[in-house]
């Protein structure tokens, strides 16, 4: 267990609980305060919140190269795949990991997806670094990142980031719609409206 740093002893040889089991408990209040943070706004009367209800939300967080559901809201018509809390898929793929991708430096992209990059999930999923530096072009400027199909095919999810009280990236908000819905809706009015959706749960999080 010392070897595990689950436990150490000090200088006068009594057991302390050492750093590893306060990490974990950390790593578990953080996601634990983004999933309610995230229930409490879309439980609530905000006027964006509202519009949004209809629609699957989900947030994620990223690890290593995957990303990781920690909070879902679904939407009364299926969309062929249903978000769990747990859920993990490769970050290159999805919108939220997009958004979260795009806060890293090139050199850390390469220390990712080198030598082996996740297979594809769909014919759409991008193939590669130098596609995923393409297919995140532009996401900054709109507020929004972009999964058309690569996840599943016929489906259009919108990724934007979460902010923390120290204004680092915390999170990924993600609305996930039918192409048919994308088009309806537009895709530019549902993309501000899940930007201004993360700065208000950022906001919750103590964000400036």
């Amino acid at each position: 267990m010392e070897e595990l740093e689950l436990i150490y002893r000090d200088a006068h040889g009594a057991i302390q609980t050492g750093p590893r089991p306060l990490a974990w408990s950390r790593d578990f209040i953080a996601r634990s305060d983004l999933a309610g943070a995230f229930n409490r706004y879309f439980a609530s009367r905000v006027e964006n919140a509202q519009r949004l209800a209809g629609y699957t939300i989900t947030m994620t967080v990223r690890d290593g190269r995957d990303v990781v559901y920690i909070a879902c809201s679904r939407a009364s018509q299926p969309l062929g795949v249903e978000f769990q809390v747990g859920m993990r898929l490769p970050a290159p793929f999805t919108a939220t990991g997009k958004a979260l991708l795009g806060m890293l430096s090139d050199e850390e992209l390469h220390a990712l997806f080198e030598p082996e990059f996740p297979p594809p999930l769909t014919r759409f999923s991008v193939r590669g670094i130098s596609a995923l530096r393409d297919s995140m072009q532009g996401q900054d400027e709109r507020g929004y990142s972009i999964d058309d199909g690569e996840t599943r095919e016929g489906m259009i999810c919108l990724g934007s980031t979460v902010h923390d009280h120290s204004g680092q990236v915390r999170a990924g908000l993600a609305l996930s719609v039918t192409r048919t819905e994308a088009k309806s809706a537009g895709t530019e009015t549902l993309g501000a409206a899940l930007k201004a959706a993360a700065d208000d749960i950022s906001v919750l999080l103590g964000a400036p």
